[in-house]
């Protein structure tokens, strides 16, 4: 089978809605990034207004134990709003289609975003922990709207390089966030309110630019076409291609979907359970979870844990200045991974990032043991720490987020998303949960556990991960039902003959 003579990929170009679109779609990864760092910096100053809370009600001091199980809480169930959220991607997509999807999700962030900003003035450490969990499921729905949009509406020629603008986002966000977070601008007594209620801004933005986006042309012809045969549908699906693409002549692209909708009508409509029951999909979603894995258990979240420890041991006279330098690595090495991404592939640079990344983390034990002997180490150290935020970025920052919509066709893909998106953030809720428990038994030695981590995701993305460069869907998708059916299946597309809005208009009135 050779299908790729059929797709100009050279030739696609980014156009002005393609680019407005794209933006606009990761404005909602910015705001998830934001919200990741913005609860680190007024740590100190939040604890001290539930004590003042507490003492508003009680007349006493808040207990010792209390003050740090209402911070936990406020922490982790950003997490558990973000895994129960993830869990509905698939039927949110699916119902109101991508582009409202993310539009109705503002509200979530809207309602947070004022929740927190509004705490400290009605004097509720509630409404700060219910602001947490309700912008917590805003951010796992945009984890997973975002890179389903992005990846039906790009090239596939640009594909991965327009995916990895989500992780951009999300490390600009977090970025923006420990900016914002010094005390010489939010993150002081008066303004921590302002710093948390922020998040509304990208929202109000995002909630003005969708109207102007089209809808993802491969939900409205492979998911909706069937439910909604109607003229008004057509016209959108043909104007979204010509405004995304640039080209009158849009023939080609449809015949792709064309091919991409026959094979979802001979598959049965795919549950999250079929994901695993079906020797169809069990292999890509088993792939796309340890992907999800291998980005929330590389020992990232740890890295930042300890570094403005280290850099106060290195003589940093303000080490929260060294962990922003820290975060400005982290978006400079994932516009990195922009530009590489098309030219050495999505597995190349995830095995590169896993290796490095393992390096690092051993050289980073071997410093933390060797601190107290040898001082000069704290700058070995420092070092560790921007080349484990380098690999990330290259590799399994980025990559994670959209190789998911590229391993599934358009029927699983949804139910696909789910699942990733929920291991994703259950992965992210065990790490915050249990991290501090396993530091503080296994001291600087907890990055030999990542390393071991790191060498098994590397281990197996060389054995039985593919590589998506250049592919189509469908072309992805075939390969993993070629591999479950022994090859059994003849793939001969019909694709010789471009599609044309006559072609579709002809094939609605059939149906």
């Amino acid at each position: 089978m050779n299908t790729e003579q059929h797709f100009p990929t050279d030739s696609q170009q980014v156009t002005g809605t393609l680019a407005l679109s794209v933006f606009t779609a990761v404005l909602g990864s910015l705001e998830f990034g934001y919200n990741i760092g913005v609860i680190n910096a007024p740590q100190k100053i939040i604890e001290e207004n539930y004590n003042a809370t507490w003492m508003h009600r009680y007349d006493e001091p808040i207990p010792a134990g209390t003050l740090t199980s209402l911070w936990s809480l406020s922490v982790a169930i950003f997490s558990i709003g973000g895994m129960l959220s993830s869990f509905c991607v698939g039927f949110i997509s699916e119902w109101l289609g991508r582009r409202k999807a993310m539009l109705v999700n503002n509200l979530f962030a809207f309602i947070g975003g004022s929740l927190m900003g509004m705490s400290k003035l009605c004097h509720s450490f509630e409404m700060m922990i219910l602001g947490r969990m309700v912008i917590g499921a805003y951010c796992g729905l945009a984890s997973g709207l975002t890179p389903m949009y992005v990846g039906e509406i790009a090239p596939t020629s640009l594909r991965g390089a327009l995916g990895t603008l989500h992780q951009l986002a999300i490390v600009t966000g977090i970025l923006i966030a420990q900016i914002l977070g010094l005390e010489s601008l939010l993150g002081n007594e008066q303004l921590w309110p302002v710093l948390l209620g922020v998040t509304i801004v990208p929202t109000v933005l995002q909630m003005a630019l969708l109207p102007f986006c089209p809808e993802s042309p491969r939900f409205l012809y492979i998911v909706s076409k069937a439910e909604r045969a109607k003229n008004e549908n057509i016209s959108f699906l043909f104007a979204g291609l010509r405004r995304l693409t640039g080209r009158l002549e849009v023939g080609d692209m449809l015949a792709e979907m064309k091919e991409e909708k026959r094979r979802m009508d001979m598959e049965r409509k795919v549950s999250i359970l079929e994901l695993f029951r079906s020797s169809l999909y069990r292999q890509p979603i088993i792939i796309a979870i340890l992907l999800q894995l291998s980005q929330q258990l590389s020992g990232i979240n740890a890295i930042f844990y300890y570094s403005t420890n280290i850099f106060m041991k290195a003589g940093v006279q303000s080490p929260v200045y060294a962990t922003i330098g820290a975060g400005v690595v982290n978006c400079a090495f994932t516009v990195v991974s922009l530009f590489l991404v098309e030219r050495m592939g999505r597995r190349t640079l995830h095995m590169l990032g896993l290796g490095g990344m393992c390096i690092c983390a051993i050289i980073m034990t071997t410093a933390l043991a060797l601190l107290e002997s040898v001082p000069w180490m704290s700058y070995i150290s420092m070092l560790s720490i921007f080349g484990f935020v380098a690999f990330f970025e290259v590799g399994p920052g980025p990559i994670p987020w959209f190789f998911v919509a590229e391993l599934f066709s358009q029927g699983p893909r949804p139910a696909a998303m789910a699942v990733a998106g929920c291991s994703n953030w259950t992965a992210n809720f065990i790490i915050g949960m249990c991290f501090q428990y396993v530091a503080d038994l296994s001291g600087p030695y907890v990055f030999l556990i990542f390393a071991a981590l790191l060498l098994f995701f590397l281990i197996f993305t060389f054995f039985r991960v593919p590589e998506t460069r250049g592919k189509t869907f469908d072309q992805i998708a075939a390969n993993f039902h070629q591999h479950s059916a022994g090859g059994m299946m003849d793939m001969d597309m019909d694709l010789d003959k471009p599609s044309t809005e006559l072609d579709y208009l002809g094939e609605e009135s059939i149906n």
